[in-house]
Parts: C-alpha cells; structure tokens; sequence
C-alpha cells in the first residue's frame, strides 16, 4: 500500500504560502457557475446542478448521501465518491474494505453498502455497467496500480495526479467511458474549454484548499478565441474569479473556459468519459489580447501554455 503521508504533508506546506499572486481588481465572481456548498448542507445548490446536469446528460443522475451509515441499492449502476469521513464498508454480497475520501465505490445494481461510522458521499447514477476488471473500491492512495501521472490540470514536477477511471489503458489501469475521475492537487493549470459538440461536462469536487484557492472562468467562450474580436470595453469582463472551498461540487457544462489556480486538491469528475482532444487551451488567445491592449491589461493566463495552441 501507498502512503499519502509525503503528498499531505508538502500540501500543509504550501498551504502557508501564496503560489500565485491575488487576482486583478478587475475580475469578479462569477453568477453563471452552479456550485453547490455540500460541506454546508446547501440543498439548494445541488438541486440547480442537478436539474441542469440531467437535462443536459440523459441516463445520468447524482445524488448527495450527508453523514450516513447506509445506502440502499437501487436499479441502476452506480459510483460512490467518498467526501468526508472514513472506515470500513460492507456490501450486500459480503465485499468489504476499508475506505476514505478520495475513493470511489461501484455499486452495482440492487447493491445496498453500510459502513461503521458516518460518511458523506457524492453518488452518480450511470449508464453503462462497468467492465469486470473494475476493482469495486478503487482507492487512488493505496492501489499500487494507480500511480502519480502529471498532465492536464497538474503538469509540473512532483504533481499529485491519480487517475481513478480513464477513458484511455495508457494513462490509468481501470478503463470506463460513461465517466472519468481523477483526484489532482491544482496549482497553476493551462486555462482551457471542452467543446460542446464532441466534449464532456466537469465537476470538481473539493476536498482540500490553500487559501485563496479559486477557479478563474468565462462563459464568452466565442469571443476569447478570437482576440480580434473583443473591444475595450470588454476586457474587463472577460474573466471571472470564484473562491473555492472544502466541500464545494462545481459543475463546469461544455464550452464554459476554466482554470484551478491557487492549490486545490480536488476530485474531476467528468461525463461521459475524458474524451481524448477535448480539451482546447485559450492562454495562447488570452496572450493575444493583452498584447493587443498593452500594458494596461493584464488578464492572467498560464505562461507555460500560452507559447502556442494547445490541445489534448
């Protein structure tokens, strides 16, 4: 088993300092974003992500379990993300492990679990049944078949990156296509969409933050990436800025630019799966616009990304 001590301890590390600096006055919090405060009980928020996610996504659902001992088995296939609290869980067919946040728990039709102490659980009803290989608990800090592999959101060196279900064998072990997981620490990602034709929906579920943490976003998808088209005016508006915190589920629909800034260590969730060439970086276009305007603007982007297209 893998030992999560080395990565918590440098996420404590960071967590007393300021990786990047606070964003420009200029960017304001976003009022199109759906974020649900599950670690607040905010009923509320889920239920708008909810009613947007299904609509959007047929044959899916998602469900939050607060503080609970038992869930009962339904029809349909379903996967439990652990969110808070830890122990031992048992299912109806006599399988049982150990769990804690991170992990995710297949629960096949008609099966009920029940732990031995109380947990919170982010659970999505899917589609498709998952192939046999498919661990049921699939724990990303103790399976030696998953290991750190920088990319996406976390490129740089030493970065924290499981990837708990994939849509390709050459990047992760257990191979789904009706949804992607990866548990990431956030630091600096390139700033990017997914298409809405041929793209996915993101969550991020969080599950730990340094201060300040936040994801900086737009809805004007169209415009950014054609910097000649964006007047003056609207530079100011062009990206947005909201604070993360501990038991946020942000729900990101296709098309909507995002990028995690500021350490947060989150679970992405992604549906369907991460369809390879869906992720188009804009820090190429968000360059172009600032040295349109010049010095006096400055919207942030990711340096590294920002040499060239780039899509993965």
């Amino acid at each position: 088993m893998k030992s999560v001590i080395t990565f918590l301890s440098v996420f404590v590390v960071l967590s007393s300092m300021k990786l990047l600096s606070d964003p420009p006055a200029t960017l304001k919090e976003a009022d199109y974003l759906r974020v649900a405060h599950l670690g607040q009980g905010d009923t509320e928020g889920l239920a708008s992500i909810r009613e947007a996610f299904t609509e959007r996504n047929p044959g899916y659902d998602l469900h939050f379990f607060g503080q609970t001992r038992k869930i009962e088995g339904e029809d349909s296939q379903r996967l439990a993300f652990v969110q808070q609290g830890g122990g031992t869980a048992e299912l109806a067919d006599g399988t049982s492990s150990k769990i804690s946040v991170g992990d995710i728990i297949h629960l096949a039709p008609q099966q009920t679990m029940v732990t031995d102490s109380l947990i919170d659980y982010l659970v999505f009803t899917v589609p498709d049944p998952l192939p046999e290989a498919t661990p049921t608990f699939i724990r990303p800090d103790w399976d030696e078949n998953i290991t750190d592999t920088p990319g996406g959101c976390a490129t740089e060196t030493g970065a924290y990156r499981r990837i708990l279900l994939t849509w390709r064998e050459d990047v992760g072990p257990y191979i789904y296509h009706a949804l992607n997981a990866h548990r990431v620490r956030i630091t600096d990602s390139f700033t990017h969409y997914h298409p809405v034709e041929g793209g996915f929906d993101e969550f991020y579920l969080v599950q730990m933050v340094q201060p300040g943490a936040r994801l900086i976003t737009s809805n004007q998808t169209d415009k950014i990436i054609n910097p000649e088209s964006v007047q003056s005016d609207e530079v100011d508006n062009l990206l947005q800025s909201t604070e993360l915190q501990v038991g946020d589920l942000v729900y990101l629909p296709r098309g909507i630019i995002h990028r995690g800034v500021d350490g947060v260590l989150a679970q992405v969730i992604t549906i369907p799966g991460f369809i390879p060439g869906s992720e188009i970086g804009v820090d190429h276009h968000l360059r172009a616009i600032n040295r349109r305007f010049g010095p006096k603007i400055d919207l942030p982007l990711n340096h590294e990304a920002s040499a060239s297209a780039v899509i993965r």
